[in-house]
């Protein structure tokens, strides 16, 4: 069983988890907090292995996700909140979040997002993805190390050449998920998106990309006879 705790002020979106724990019958769903001192009760009384929270909002803040690290430091943090900067889910991530999606996530998404977390392994949606590799890529463009420009204009991130890097050694997602120390469908999507940015829709593409960049050398695939 996986014990959950929800930490939302908002009606609607608890009875979505509510609903969301409840089909799954490996969730144990322990407390909901509507605020701070709730919270703090059912942090102490019941050391959830999950806790969703959006620390976002006005019920709760980033000092609330430091304060449940310290009184319970196995329990792994999901946020979910509404879209926030870059600067601000970096700063969630310091303060002791593990994983975080956004509250349009479907509800697939966020069964695999508890699931992951529950293992301490990070999970975050396409969403928030794309909001932290956006601000990468603005950082890395001042450093010729950290960015790479194609010739056509097309920006590819540092962790996305890497991951092109290992695809086309052969790697599978879990593979370099282990090596990466990401969740696989953190790795599912950073391939999604290199393929849609590369316009193809296969590995083959990502190989030939790779190749022809010389990301990877095309000595990789010749191989000795006997």
């Amino acid at each position: 069983m996986i014990s959950l705790a929800i930490a939302e002020p908002h009606y609607l979106i608890v009875e979505g988890l509510k609903s969301i724990a409840s089909a799954v019958n490996f969730f144990n769903l322990c407390g909901i907090a509507n605020d701070k001192t709730e919270l703090d009760e059912i942090i102490r009384m019941h050391k959830p292995k999950v806790l969703i929270m959006d620390y976002a909002c006005d019920s709760f803040s980033i000092e609330d996700l430091r304060m449940v690290k310290s009184l319970s430091p196995d329990t792994n943090i999901l946020a979910l909140t509404h879209h926030v900067s870059q600067s601000t889910i970096n700063l969630a991530l310091k303060s002791g979040v593990c994983s975080h999606v956004l509250k349009d996530c479907g509800k697939e998404e966020i069964i695999e997002a508890i699931e992951a977390t529950s293992k301490e392994q990070s999970f975050f949606c396409s969403k928030v993805l794309d909001t932290l590799s956006a601000a990468e890529d603005e950082y890395k463009k001042e450093s010729t190390e950290f960015s790479r420009a194609l010739c056509d204009g097309l920006k590819i991130s540092d962790r996305e050449i890497q991951i092109i890097r290992m695809i086309a050694e052969g790697y599978s997602n879990k593979e370099i998920a282990d090596k990466l120390f990401l969740s696989t469908h953190t790795v599912n999507t950073h391939r999604k998106n290199i393929m849609s940015k590369l316009g193809v829709n296969n590995t083959a593409g990502i190989v030939l990309f790779a190749v022809k960049e010389n990301i990877i050398s095309p000595n990789k695939f010749l191989f000795s006879a006997g």
